[in-house]
């Protein structure tokens, strides 16, 4: 049963950084001005195609397991950062430092799960495992 849930686990959470690749594919132009006004203004197409490319690999080696720990540990580092700059609640005014409090804890329990795929790995429902288990005699 832990294996099942693991998978499910690691699936959701892969499946979740593919929408954020995708969604900054189709508003790349959004994504850029969202960049221009957190200060963000030095190479912004490298930066937006290198979040897209760590988003799309780290998410596809976290859901199929193969190296889940270095995907996982490629998106915590993405993450943590996206969220320190984009929800920096310290610096808000009252009206909207709640709302951005909640977003940056919602975050940090992201960054948690992918601390824990980090620690954990793929467990054995993972394309890795598979490899490791069809290796044929020499």
């Amino acid at each position: 049963m832990k294996n099942w849930v693991d998978l499910v686990s690691r699936i959701a959470i892969g499946l979740f950084f593919f929408y954020q690749a995708f969604d900054t594919m189709v508003f790349f132009q959004g994504t850029r001005e969202t960049l221009t006004n957190y200060g963000i203004t030095f190479a912004q197409d490298w930066l937006i195609v290198a979040s897209i490319i760590i988003l799309l690999l780290g998410g596809m080696m976290v859901i199929i397991g193969y190296y889940a720990s270095i995907g996982a540990s490629l998106l915590f580092v993405y993450w943590f950062t996206f969220t320190v700059i984009v929800y920096s609640f310290w610096d808000e005014p009252p009206e909207v430092k709640t709302l951005h409090i909640n977003s940056f804890m919602r975050n940090m329990a992201l960054c948690g799960g992918l601390l824990h795929i980090v620690a954990q790995g793929a467990k054995d429902y993972s394309v890795k495992r598979i490899l490791h288990v069809l290796r044929l005699p020499k």
